[in-house]
């Protein structure tokens, strides 16, 4: 008989039914109903599915449950709880980064890892660290701009 998985998701210790090589993106969606994790490529392509695994971005269609065992996952959802979620979504509002919203919660995760292990980065630097979620939407400039302000802005939080 499988055990069940268990984990620290947004702060919280749960435990997972589902299979430990289940896909994390379709547990977080179909088992937690976190809806802020988007099913995009499931290839690891588009960031879409982009979560924190110990601090740390991930693209969790790439992520199975069991690699997750005794490790913290957030999500936009409990990411959006933070200080510095307020101080990035205004900044992203503000600065019209946002058009769908599809890729926002990824982009947002990866603003938050690339701003807590740098949080002066370059033009260049923000760059590269959403270069692995797509924006089909609002297109880069805005986005890159939208992160250079929250940096300035919460400067001492990251």
């Amino acid at each position: 008989m499988a055990e069940n998985i268990r984990f620290v998701l947004n702060g919280e210790t749960v435990e997972s039914k589902s299979a430990a090589n289940e896909r994390l993106l379709d547990v977080l969606r179909d088992e937690f109903r976190l809806t802020g994790v988007k099913c995009g490529c499931r290839e690891g392509e588009c960031g879409a599915c982009s979560v924190l695994i110990d601090g740390q971005l991930a693209n969790s269609c790439l992520v199975a449950l069991g690699a997750v065992s005794d490790r913290d996952v957030e999500t936009i959802e409990g990411f959006s709880r933070s200080e510095r979620f307020e101080i990035l979504s205004d900044a992203f509002a503000d600065l019209s980064a946002v058009q769908c919203g599809f890729c926002i919660p990824g982009m947002v995760l990866a603003a938050e890892s690339l701003l807590r292990f740098n949080p002066n980065p370059t033009d260049h630097d923000i760059r590269e660290g959403l270069s692995g979620n797509i924006c089909r939407c609002t297109g880069y400039n805005a986005i890159v701009h939208a992160i250079q302000n929250a940096a300035e802005k919460g400067k001492g939080l990251w």
